[in-house]
């Protein structure tokens, strides 16, 4: 089977004055649509385009995950390969362009494999998500979810786990909008307001 095309119309109207967004977050499982997703909402988003990657090339394997990736992007979009300082990555990014950043979950990764404790990955993705919700452009930030699934057998998968479902926490509590991209299809998160009112309200 061929890719599966990702649905315009919820890009058409993100981009094109639906919502007035700074930060977007999709979260989604493996080969779920939700960097096709990204790259769809970026070209529509009519400015240009930086693209902040944080995968590294440590084998042949991931080499060529990355040349495919690369493969996908229009020629004319900026590339930023940062596999650790996302801070810099983003402040790098002109302040009217979109940027793209693909992936928070392999950034969590390289920083607990260079040995960052939880606590100093959490400022820094708070820092972060900061710092691209008060950009002048469009950010998308792309990240997987990995929650759902069995329990992780070792301490070390227990822990990325964990840490990468709080860092997810944080940047969706700071975006405009996030998503939940499941088999290609989008499933708005809305915030936990919806359904509890504020304290003192109610019967």
């Amino acid at each position: 089977m061929g890719n599966l095309p990702v649905p315009r119309a919820p890009l058409r109207s993100w981009a094109n004055g639906g919502w007035p967004l700074s930060l977007v977050t999709l979260l989604g499982g493996a080969r779920s649509g939700k960097s096709r997703l990204a790259l769809e909402l970026a070209s529509s988003a009519g400015a240009e385009v930086s693209f902040v990657a944080t995968a590294e090339a440590l084998d042949e394997e991931m080499a060529e995950r990355i040349a495919a990736h690369r493969a996908e992007r229009p020629s004319g979009w900026v590339t930023v390969e940062e596999p650790f300082d996302l801070a810099r990555a983003l402040a790098s990014v002109e302040g009217g362009a979109t940027c793209v950043v693909d992936c928070l979950s392999l950034w969590v990764s390289n920083l607990m494999l260079r040995g960052d404790g939880a606590t100093v990955v959490e400022a820094a993705a708070a820092a972060c998500a900061d710092a691209a919700a008060a950009r002048a452009g469009l950010t998308i930030a792309v990240t997987n979810e990995v929650g759902l699934g069995i329990v992780p057998a070792t301490p070390l998968g227990r822990a990325y786990r964990d840490l990468l479902g709080t860092v997810n926490r944080i940047w969706v509590e700071a975006s405009g909008r996030a998503v939940l991209v499941v088999a290609g299809r989008l499933l708005p998160l809305e915030p936990s307001t919806v359904l509890v009112p504020p304290r003192g309200e109610g019967a």
